[in-house]
């Protein structure tokens, strides 16, 4: 497991339990990043990316896009809630909505080049995440140069006012 994953499947089938999901929280809970992912894809190289990102409130995700054509990203929340927000190039916020698990609001698509960020708000957010691929990590994403780094004091202080905003 790396500080931001646990193990992908090696099996051709994988069927989520309630084992996995609670291995995922209990990871995220001490994780310093508040989140961790377990990815279901078998490999990076597959085409289809397949992700759980299990989520605890406070957990900052910096505002980015996915500029390859293939990246749409699709995120259904399967427990808890999660603020989605939508920017322009420079950092206004277009459109916010909270998706909530069980409910017909559990979903956002997006397609690619979207500037946007989304935070946990309840403990144990599940996000399940689909996304064109194969990963890339050298162009995957493009990372907000108007809001603050994950790893800076100014991210905590950055969501709490996206926070109070929604």
């Amino acid at each position: 497991m790396s500080h931001q994953c646990l193990d992908s499947p090696t099996d051709p089938v994988f069927f989520l339990t309630r084992e996995h999901v609670e291995e995922g929280i209990a990871a995220s809970r001490i994780n310093k990043r508040r989140r961790i992912m377990l990815p279901i894809q078998r490999s990076e190289a597959a085409p289809v990316q397949r992700l759980l990102n299990i989520m605890q409130p406070g957990s900052y995700v910096q505002p980015h896009r996915h500029p390859r054509p293939q990246a749409i990203e699709l995120a259904h929340v399967l427990q808890g809630a999660m603020r989605v927000w939508i920017f322009d190039d420079t950092g206004n916020v277009l459109q916010t909505r909270c998706c909530t698990a069980g409910s017909t609001e559990s979903l956002v698509d997006l397609e690619p080049d979207i500037w946007h960020s989304f935070a946990a708000l309840e403990p144990d957010t599940v996000i399940l995440e689909i996304k064109g691929g194969p990963y890339d990590k050298s162009r995957d994403k493009i990372f907000a140069p108007w809001a603050p780094v994950e790893t800076e004091s100014e991210a905590t202080a950055y969501l709490k006012a996206l926070l109070e905003k929604s």
